[in-house]
């Protein structure tokens, strides 16, 4: 079966640059695809991507080595064991509370007798090779997003269930969960922050990956000090609007200027 290269390399000590793709397209994913992203997530969750869409970015990214992963929209097994037979390398499973909540997404990503995951790789076979089914439960990547109030609760009950290889972190939901408006890139100190900090050092004392979403490459640094082994930055959606915005803005200022000169 083909390597998950992330996990190897989270494994060896090496941290991950993920992007992010929310818009449903197999172009943009492909263009996301060549810039250099360790790994790139389909977010079917808050993205506007549909499974025909998510193939046929999976498709795209599998043209280079960038490792494809998908957010889905639930802890919910059809969803999980479907992007899985779409070639998809890892899940990142939303609003995980509690260990029974892990066991059943860990269960799903795994074949019997580790879990119940149904067994028809339809492109699986054909992106990790003709031995998918026997070395999936080893390389396909889990990792539980904790993002919720109960969650913060039972940080080491979800974080030692058999299985799972990450925590990733929300900070938008995240900051809901404790009665602050969402937000990312949350500021030292900040009651997030706090919360952050703590969840890590639950990920590393349960010596699991941690992962976490930043919306600017600073944000994003700090955290690969703190000890996180991924980081995502921004999304494709984000990027489009931003430097189309930034362009924009500069011809208007120019313009501007040159308006002003002829009074």
């Amino acid at each position: 079966m083909r390597p998950n290269k992330i996990k190897k390399m989270m494994r060896d000590g090496e941290q991950i640059i993920n992007g992010w793709l929310q818009i449903p397209s197999s172009f943009s994913a492909e263009v996301m695809s060549h810039q250099g992203w360790d790994s790139l997530t389909i977010d079917m969750q808050h993205g506007v991507i549909d499974y025909p869409n998510a193939l046929q970015m999976l498709q795209s990214i599998s043209s280079t080595d960038v490792t494809p992963l998908a957010r889905v929209n639930w802890n919910e097994p059809g969803q999980i064991m479907k992007i899985l037979d779409a070639g998809c390398y890892g899940v990142i499973c939303p609003m995980v509370s509690n260990k029974f909540e892990a066991e059943k997404f860990v269960q799903a990503c795994m074949y019997p007798p580790k879990g119940y995951r149904s067994f028809g790789p339809i492109r699986g076979l054909i992106y990790g090779g003709s031995d998918y089914g026997d070395f999936a439960n080893d390389e396909i990547l889990k990792m539980a997003m904790i993002e919720t109030k109960e969650a913060l609760d039972k940080l080491d009950e979800i974080m030692s269930t058999p299985g799972i290889d990450g925590i990733y972190i929300g900070p938008a939901d995240l900051s809901l969960a404790i009665g602050q408006k969402p937000a990312f890139d949350n500021p030292e100190g900040s009651p997030t922050y706090e919360k952050i900090l703590n969840i890590l050092e639950h990920a590393k004392k349960n010596k699991i990956f941690a992962g976490i979403h930043n919306a600017s490459p600073e944000y994003a640094k700090k955290m690969l000090n703190l000890g996180f082994n991924l980081v995502t930055i921004g999304s494709d959606q984000r990027y489009m609007s931003a430097g189309a915005k930034d362009a924009v803005s500069k011809l208007k200022s120019i313009k501007s200027k040159e308006d002003s000169k002829a009074y």
